[in-house]
């Protein structure tokens, strides 16, 4: 066979850093083309309403409604905040339901004094308990807006809004630009608003339909990598059939670094807990967690617990390791094949999720009101569980290979990281695994007995 000379091989070097340099180049692309689609809501999203009411002489008075149109994912405490920027020198006269966080520059003003006048106003929710004279339907819930599944009647929020050096028209209003939405912090991507048909409105006796004098939306999308850079939960797995169980993966979601980072975790033990839990960042929502392994604030732990005749069990428990952090109203979605065979479940609401016809692998769990709908903070009490029941189908059911256990599983909307594959509890008379765990011991019997035999001598 001819040898190849030097040239070839540099050529062939070339090419082949060219090959990865490409495929990398591609795997980024298609990365941020999709870093906010979820395969599992893929029509998810949040649209806000922008519903012109009224002319006034120098403007309007809208009413803006945020819908969550999100499955599974809701806006939790501290709440929602909606910037934009004025397409002209608009203000805002006055405001229910919601308020601006700064007023902003109002000194070219005389007597009355706007709202607010800044130029890319920020707005947030009301608190409940307002007085009434100042509240409108959907508001005043600290930013709080449940997901369209869990609680539709509580999955929209609204304020009013008297827009002053506008126009008074349809012709002549300009359409605020930039939206932004934090819920509570970064990951939502929101487009330009679009004017679409006026919204229209059934009066409460139903008899008469009035509508807007002009509307228009903005769509939001979620990105969990915008949300935040590391992993928010982690899954852990275990059987009736293995001891072993499989831990979330290290240092999951950051590693425990009290050299650079000073308080990244708290010790349960330590004397100083409480100290830490009311210190800075209480009020802030940052996340102090419990020192572990793997640094999450939830994991969740699938266990397969019982193997029946013509049914099998299992069991599901979600702890909290955030000290500072009550899940009110929170969700985990499960995707596994057998659950459109799920017989039974215990202390838990399900609904099942159906992202694409025809297929029926996907569930929405959700604690019962006032029983554990709140998954309470890191301690004692910081977890909630319960037990599936699911019925076996012949055609496709085992314990091998993992089969048992969940292929996705969300948080509150976010995608918790599974551990490998190879590392999932086997069957004690799978692979050759287990054929290693039998020699070992027979291997230490034998060299006993040779030391024994040559201590005799």
């Amino acid at each position: 066979m001819r040898s190849l000379s030097s040239s070839a091989f540099e050529s062939m070097a070339e090419l082949s850093s060219f090959a990865v340099l490409l495929v990398l180049l591609l795997s980024c692309s298609r990365f941020s083309s999709t870093e906010a689609y979820d395969a599992l809501d893929p029509t998810g999203n949040i649209t806000i309403k922008w519903d012109v009411m009224s002319w006034t002489p120098d403007g309007y008075v809208a009413v803006v409604t945020i819908y969550n149109f999100q499955q599974y994912r809701h806006i939790q405490a501290p709440g929602w905040t909606l910037g934009w920027t004025w397409a002209k020198k608009e203000v805002i006269w006055g405001m229910m339901g919601g308020q601006t966080t700064e007023q902003g520059d109002c000194s070219r003003f005389k007597g009355n004094i706007p709202h607010c006048c800044k130029k890319d106003p920020t707005v947030v929710d009301l608190l409940p308990g307002t007085p009434y004279n100042q509240q409108i339907a959907n508001c005043c819930k600290g930013g709080v807006i449940n997901s369209w599944v869990q609680d539709p009647s509580n999955a929209a929020s609204s304020f009013q809004v008297s827009v002053g050096a506008a126009g008074t028209t349809n012709k002549t209003v300009r359409l605020p630009k930039n939206f932004t939405l934090k819920a509570p912090g970064p990951g939502y991507t929101c487009g330009p608003a679009k004017i679409v048909r006026p919204s229209k409105f059934v009066t409460a006796d139903k008899r008469r339909v009035t509508q807007a004098l002009m509307t228009w939306n903005i769509t939001c999308t979620y990105s969990q990598f915008l949300a935040q850079k590391t992993p928010t939960c982690c899954v852990s797995l275990s059987s009736f059939y293995n001891e072993t169980i499989v831990n979330c993966p290290m240092c999951t979601c950051g590693c425990q670094d009290n050299v650079t980072e000073p308080g990244s975790c708290v010790n349960p033990e330590s004397p100083y807990l409480a100290s830490a839990v009311s210190g800075p960042g209480k009020l802030s929502n940052t996340p102090l967690v419990q020192c572990t392994s793997h640094m999450c604030p939830i994991r969740v732990h699938w266990h397969v617990k019982l193997n029946y005749k013509e049914y099998w069990r299992v069991k599901v428990t979600i702890t909290n390791f955030n000290y500072r952090m009550n899940y009110t109203q929170w969700n985990l979605v499960v995707q596994h094949p057998n659950f459109d065979n799920l017989t039974k479940i215990f202390s838990f609401n399900y609904k099942s999720l159906t992202p694409y016809a025809g297929l029926n692998d996907t569930a929405m769990l959700w604690g019962v009101k006032f029983y554990n709908d709140l998954l309470m903070q890191a301690g004692p009490l910081g977890n909630v569980q319960s037990e599936l029941l699911f019925r076996k189908d012949k055609s496709t059911f085992t314990f091998e290979k993992g089969w048992a256990f969940p292929r996705r599983i969300y948080f509150n909307g976010d995608n918790c990281v599974m551990p490998p594959p190879d590392a999932y509890p086997w069957l004690p008379n799978a692979g050759s695994r287990p054929i290693v765990s039998l020699l070992y011991p027979a291997f230490t019997i034998v060299s006993l007995l040779v030391f024994l035999l040559a201590f005799a001598q």
